[in-house]
């Protein structure tokens, strides 16, 4: 997401609300027995990511509660749970704001980054863990597509991340690895350079898993089976926000087939679900892609536990009364681990279940059931 912040607040405002946050005391506690060794359990008292099972990792949410506690660190793999027998949109997939915005992230352009990282992991650990979005933000830069933070449609030696081809190199290697999995791509698209995208996807490699234009449904019908688009190699679905270049390059204009809730402070507040400017309305069934985003306008890292935990959840069932009795295919959010215990992965479980099996958690589906029949 283009960074307006600096239009919007002083920066007085933004060291006010770290400050804020960082004499926020706690008001929860936990008691549980000790463990330790990989056998602590989702939501017990750890002191290192040793202590905890698979898929959990020892992590303080000092807003929520005290001490560290273990949380979800990996998603629950749908297509392995169940099947990957329907189609792409019957689905729901982890999505990462600002993918490229990454902590600690070396500057690639020998002057000072100052914008504001959005995730703590690379590219490739994101994927591994089950992100299967990345929403990119793409900028003519020094002659080539650079992914910024930045602001009014261009990238500057302060706000720049890195060349996109990097990012998109880590892609490639993922589904090189990985040949059962499908990556969607979400671009913020400020590229003026004619055929500028095409040339660093076909200087990717990214090209051999392209999903085309021309397979992609109109008037919300049903996209193709998951198993078909890993039969045909079409694994990297790819949306861009500049309409001509559906036409020109090929590349999918993503209001053409998904809505999308507003982003930043403003799409936070609780019971209110509406569409952000460039989306048709969220009940505009002609599109049959759903994205929810639940992030602040400035991502503050020590609140983003809070935010992923019960809030978007709760989001997400609001969003679901706003799109027409749809769940979200996509969910967005910020620092995308760090929660008060399951967190984002549990929200796409959910809404997995719902999508799956009418149950309210993935792990609950029973396979070969009917869409009533949930295990307790």
């Amino acid at each position: 997401m283009a960074m307006v912040l600096f239009q919007k607040a002083p920066l007085s405002f933004f060291i006010v609300s770290f400050f804020l946050v960082s004499v926020k005391t706690t008001t929860t506690t936990t008691t549980t027995s000790a463990c330790s060794d990989g056998q602590c359990k989702l939501g017990e008292t750890c002191s290192s990511d040793g202590d905890c099972a698979a898929g959990l990792y020892c992590f303080s949410c000092g807003v929520e509660f005290q001490g560290s506690r273990c949380a979800r660190s990996t998603i629950t793999d749908q297509f392995k749970l169940l099947n990957n027998s329907l189609p792409f949109n019957k689905y729901a997939f982890l999505t990462t704001h600002n993918s490229f915005a990454i902590s600690g992230e070396p500057s690639h352009t020998g002057v000072p980054r100052i914008t504001f990282p959005c995730q703590d992991d690379n590219i490739t650990q994101q994927l591994n863990n089950g992100v299967r979005a990345l929403m990119l933000d793409t900028y003519d830069f020094k002659g080539d597509i650079w992914l910024c933070h930045s602001f009014k449609g261009k990238c500057h030696d302060y706000t720049a991340y890195e060349p996109a081809i990097g990012t998109l190199k880590e892609v490639g290697a993922f589904l090189s690895a990985n040949p059962s999995e499908i990556v969607t791509l979400i671009l913020e698209d400020y590229v003026e350079t004619p055929n500028g995208l095409t040339k660093v996807f076909n200087d990717s490699g990214l090209m051999k898993y392209w999903f085309p234009v021309s397979n992609m449904p109109q008037n919300g019908q049903d996209w193709p089976l998951v198993k078909d688009m890993v039969a045909n190699n079409h694994r990297l679905i790819v949306f861009t926000s500049k309409r001509q270049k559906q036409e020109s390059e090929g590349i999918a204009y993503q209001w053409n087939y998904m809505v999308e809730n507003q982003y930043g402070n403003d799409g936070m507040h609780s019971g209110s679900c509406f569409n952000r400017g460039e989306s048709a309305s969220l009940n505009d069934k002609t599109k049959s892609l759903v994205l929810v985003n639940y992030f602040r306008s400035v991502p503050i890292k020590q609140m983003s536990c809070m935010d992923n935990s019960q809030d978007l959840i709760d989001m997400l069932d609001t969003c679901y009364n706003a799109s027409g009795n749809r769940w979200s295919n996509f969910v967005a959010v910020d620092y995308y681990k760090r929660s008060d215990g399951g967190g984002a992965f549990q929200a796409v479980d959910r809404l997995n279940g719902k999508l799956l099996c009418n149950c309210g958690d993935l792990r609950a589906c029973v396979p070969g059931s009917t869409s009533q029949i949930c295990t307790p």
